[in-house]
């Protein structure tokens, strides 16, 4: 067993890593004393973004990948119109910039929500750390593939045919990463926009104010501006099945 000097080290190492959300990526990896310090030594100092602050931009070049450490970003891409297709919302924990990996420039862009801590990780230290810490590139691994698995996500809840489906599944899942955090899952803050909303389901915004009008009268939300209340988590989540169970592939667009 550690002695208490010991684990007075580590506490202060764990205060960056931590407080970073990058114990999901180290900490549960079994990492601890000299290990824990080369990760530690391998992140850079946190740097603040007011809302609407950008992280990235589409090309900028790739040096390292950012955890969002509080706060919440969104990542989206843009054609030559300048039309905008959200990619993803990123609260404390998740990790952004996998998408810079293939080509050494970023494919997509980082913006912030709200006003945002984030921790960054320069790629090629990050790298190093990796090559001597065997347990910490499993977990890293692991991460990419949640990046993936949300992707593919993402995807299935664009191709869903009933539009208040996609709003269930949407808080459903906001409401399962509140709970990953440790936060309480029935009481959610969208720091997104409706019009974000909208655009991350494919759908229109006035389509996306009539569905949360409709879940609140339903009993299964309570809604305050920016302040949402899952009342009826079961209801919720027998909404996100429905078009599974609904004779009618008919989209509901309003």
């Amino acid at each position: 067993m550690a002695d208490e000097s010991t684990v007075l080290d580590l506490s202060q190492l764990r205060r960056s890593c931590s407080s970073c959300a990058l114990s999901d990526l180290c900490l549960p990896a079994g990492i601890g004393g000299d290990d824990l310090e080369k990760l530690d030594m391998a992140i850079r100092d946190k740097r603040m973004l007011d809302r609407g602050g950008a992280l990235y931009r589409d090309g900028d070049p790739f040096h390292a990948l950012y955890v969002v450490r509080s706060g919440s970003l969104k990542t989206f891409v843009q054609d030559d119109t300048g039309a905008m297709q959200i990619l993803g919302f990123h609260l404390p924990g998740d990790i952004v910039g996998f998408d810079a990996l293939a080509t050494d420039r970023h494919v997509s862009q980082a913006e912030a929500l709200e006003r945002s801590s984030i921790c960054e990780l320069p790629y090629d230290r990050l790298q190093q750390v990796t090559s001597e810490v065997p347990a910490l590139h499993r977990q890293l691994m692991r991460v990419v593939s949640r990046e993936v698995v949300e992707e593919h996500r993402h995807t299935v809840v664009m191709g869903r045919q009933q539009a208040q489906e996609q709003l269930a599944i949407f808080l459903k899942s906001l409401s399962d990463r509140y709970q990953r955090l440790q936060r309480d899952g029935s009481m959610l803050t969208l720091s997104m926009s409706r019009y974000d909303i909208a655009n991350y389901l494919g759908l229109v915004v006035e389509t996306v104010s009539r569905l949360f009008s409709r879940l609140e009268e339903m009993g299964v939300l309570e809604v305050n501006r920016k302040a949402v209340t899952i009342r009826r988590p079961d209801l919720l989540a027998e909404l996100c099945r429905s078009s599974s169970t609904s004779p009618s592939r008919q989209r509901d667009n309003g």
